[in-house]
C-alpha cells in the first residue's frame, strides 16, 4: 500500500520543473528507489511471520506494476524513451493481470522465478533512466543494455504466464468433465488442500 501511494509523489517529483532538472530526478530516484525496496521488505516480512495470503500474491504485483507503469509512461512523455518500449512492457503487464483474475477462482498464478527477476531488472533500468546520469556514452549504453534485458524478460515471462493458466484452464475442464484417472479401490482419496 506505501509503494501505491508514493506512486503520486514520483510523478510529482519526475515532472517537477522542465522534468530534467537534475535535483528533482534525484529525489524522483530516491523515491522510486524506496517505493522498490518496500517491495523485498514485504515478501520478507510475509514470509518469516507466515503472512503470506492470496490477497498479497495479487496486491503486490498490481503494486509494482502501477509504480513500473508510472516510470515509463512518465519517461515516455518526457522523451526520455521510445513509446514503444513502454507499450510492449504495459501490454504484457495489463495482460498478465487481467489473466491472472480471469483464473483466480480456480488458483493463484503466483510470480516464479523469472517474473521477479524481470522485475529486477525492469527495476533497475527504470531507475537509471530516472536518474539524471552524467552526459557519458558508457552510462547511457549500461541503461539501454538493461533496459533490452527487462523487454526481453517481459516478453518471455508473460508467455510462460500464458502457458501456466492454459494448462490451469485444462486441468480444471478435465476434472469438470471427470476425466480424472481413476484411482485403485486401495488408493486413499486425495486430502483436502485447503486451509
Amino acid at each position: 500500500m506505501l509503494r501505491i501511494a508514493l506512486v503520486p509523489v514520483f510523478l510529482a517529483l519526475l515532472f517537477a520543473g522542465d522534468g530534467h532538472e537534475g535535483p528533482w530526478r534525484m529525489w524522483a530516484f530516491v523515491v522510486f528507489a524506496v517505493a522498490a525496496v518496500t517491495d523485498r521488505i514485504d515478501g520478507q516480512l510475509a514470509r518469516r511471520h507466515g503472512l503470506v495470503t492470496d490477497f498479497g500474491k495479487i496486491a503486490d504485483p498490481i503494486a509494482d506494476k502501477a509504480l513500473m507503469g508510472s516510470a515509463l509512461v512518465g519517461l515516455s512523455a518526457l522523451g526520455d524513451l521510445p513509446w514503444w518500449v513502454t507499450v510492449v512492457i504495459l501490454a504484457r503487464e495489463l495482460g498478465i493481470t487481467a489473466l491472472r483474475f480471469a483464473v483466480l477462482r480456480h488458483a493463484v498464478i503466483p510470480a516464479g522465478r523469472g517474473g521477479k527477476l524481470k522485475t529486477l531488472v525492469q527495476t533497475f533500468a527504470i531507475g537509471l533512466f530516472v536518474l539524471p546520469l552524467p552526459d557519458v556514452a558508457a552510462f547511457h549504453v549500461i541503461a539501454w543494455i538493461l533496459m533490452g534485458a527487462a523487454v526481453v524478460l517481459t516478453v518471455a515471462t508473460g508467455l510462460d504466464y500464458v502457458v501456466q493458466a492454459i494448462r490451469l484452464r485444462a486441468g480444471v475442464h478435465r476434472v469438470e468433465a471427470g476425466d480424472e484417472p481413476e484411482r485403485s479401490r486401495g488408493d486413499a482419496p486425495a486430502s483436502d488442500s485447503r486451509t
